[in-house]
């Protein structure tokens, strides 16, 4: 972007206007999920002199809420769904072009891991998108949500990734759901059993790793109660103490050059 001359006045895409709060729509894959709590703040204070200025898009016959959902519907459920409100406004951007503003507009505030995610995935962002392939080529989602296959855990996701790559992630979290099910689906097990994949790779037999998981006494909560005993008698990260047990599990009933090297001496 250039400089405008001293002729030129500074300008931006968007336009101020009026806008009806009942035309307002907000999209569940370009927006954070909304956070009732932080609704009925804005209620208990509500001040229009200090609601700001939300900026929406027209797109398929409704204003769609970039930034300003809370106070959009603070404003409704005060009594103002029949008024107007004034709204920095796009018109014609897609979906996916919202989430990219909403990122844009956010990038100076905290977003919670789960809705930059997800923003992210709508925006066509790589590394979301990527991560997004991965986990549901296992049958599993990201979200919070309780259910059958869920992943809440994105900053982990993300870790593993960065750090030992899309192969080895979707291999970690294949291992996890065939050995444990939903109940591995946890962080400190996402992370270890990264770590474990990223430093033994090819020493390592999927198979066999799920079946001892599988026979396991305890299942996941057995391997995260020695997990913790290691943790506090070495010292460790959680998420590495978790590999540690992980690889003694591995090595139960292998016998000399058929063992993995000791977590500790790699």
């Amino acid at each position: 972007m250039s400089k405008p001359t001293a002729s030129q006045p500074l300008a931006r895409q968007a336009r101020l206007k009026w806008v009806p709060i009942a035309e307002m729509r907000v999209s569940p894959h370009a927006q954070r999920e909304l956070n009732q709590n932080r609704v009925n703040k804005i209620l208990a204070n509500l001040d229009l002199e200090q609601i700001g200025t939300p900026t929406v898009n027209w797109r398929d016959g409704y204003w769609w809420i970039i930034d300003g959902q809370h106070r959009v519907v603070a404003l409704r459920e005060f009594g103002f769904s029949d008024d107007k409100l004034q709204c920095w406004t796009y018109e014609g951007l897609s979906e996916q072009e919202e989430a990219k503003k909403f990122r844009q507009l956010n990038d100076q505030l905290r977003v919670d891991a789960m809705a930059e995610f997800k923003v992210g995935v709508t925006a066509g962002f790589d590394e979301e998108c990527d991560i997004n392939r991965i986990v549901l080529a296992q049958d599993l989602r990201v979200t919070r949500e309780k259910v059958d296959g869920g992943i809440a855990a994105v900053g982990t996701l993300r870790r593993v990734y960065r750090m030992h790559g899309g192969p080895t992630l979707g291999r970690s979290l294949r291992i996890i759901r065939d050995g444990f099910g939903d109940a591995g689906l946890e962080a400190p097990v996402i992370d270890g059993m990264g770590r474990v994949c990223g430093r033994y790779n090819g020493s390592l037999s999927d198979d066999e790793l799920v079946e001892k998981f599988q026979r396991m006494a305890g299942g996941v909560s057995g391997l995260l109660n020695k997990a913790e005993m290691t943790r506090r008698a070495t010292g460790a990260s959680r998420s590495e103490a978790v590999a540690a047990t992980i690889v003694e599990v591995a090595n139960r009933g292998r016998r000399g050059a058929a063992k993995l090297n000791d977590w500790w001496a790699t």
